[in-house]
């Protein structure tokens, strides 16, 4: 197993919805790996958890990525929300991401929860997917 490839896969999924111009008119600039603190966008997009497990083979060092992209909105009503997760699925799941290190072998989709979330006026969509990456270093 590998870990190695961590970093370069989510640099890859940042800039891949950072550079979505869709996903752009929705949420503007607010998609963060980290959220700041003060005062949030009415809608925004976060980089959330990642459970990694071995996927090595006799042939390379590898690993199946389980990763959350949350969008988030103060607004009422699902349908913005699921508008920039909709987005966010379509972008990710266009096409090969670049990655600094290693190699995507694929990338799916695994499920979605929509959910009301804080005090009942925000609303939370978390997004699941799965990559398995391949170190090419190894």
């Amino acid at each position: 197993m590998t870990y190695a490839i961590a970093a370069s896969l989510q640099k890859a999924i940042y800039r891949r919805l950072s550079d979505t111009a869709a996903l752009r008119d929705i949420v503007d600039e607010a998609i963060y790996d980290a959220v700041p603190t003060g005062i949030l966008p009415p809608i925004y997009v976060t980089l959330g958890e990642e459970t990694v497990l071995d996927r090595s083979d006799k042939d390379a060092f590898g690993a199946w990525h389980d990763f959350t992209v949350s969008v988030i909105a103060d607004q009422p009503g699902f349908h913005r929300a699921k508008q920039a997760a909709a987005m966010i699925s379509d972008a990710l799941l266009a096409g090969q991401l670049d990655l600094d290190r290693g190699v995507l072998v694929g990338l799916w989709f695994l499920k979605a929860q929509a959910r009301r979330a804080g005090k009942g006026d925000q609303r939370q969509i978390d997004l699941r997917f799965r990559a398995q990456v391949s170190d090419t270093m190894a």
